[in-house]
């Protein structure tokens, strides 16, 4: 995960915990764990990216709204860095 921001790296594990999250059930997890406000202009590039790494998989839930999905790719980055973490922190 040396490639994604902290950021990118934080939308993939809210995305990896629920169920085809919406572009605003993301925002709004992650506005919760950030207590600030998260604008359009920096929440979907950096979900694009995360696409674009097949990271997450994005789909069409109705004409209005997307869903995003966690790819093997991502599930598989998550556990390297999980992984990773565990050489340095263990609790």
């Amino acid at each position: 995960m040396h490639d994604l921001t902290g950021f990118q790296r934080d939308l993939l594990y809210v995305i990896a915990g629920a169920d085809r999250p919406s572009g605003q059930t993301v925002k709004d997890e992650v506005e919760k764990y950030y207590s600030s406000e998260i604008n359009h202009g920096r929440l979907y590039p950096n979900l694009d990216t995360l696409v674009n790494k097949d990271l997450v998989e994005k789909g069409q839930l109705d004409r209005r709204t997307n869903y995003y999905a966690i790819t093997d790719a991502g599930r598989q980055r998550i556990e390297e860095r999980r992984e990773w973490e565990a050489q340095y922190v263990d609790f």
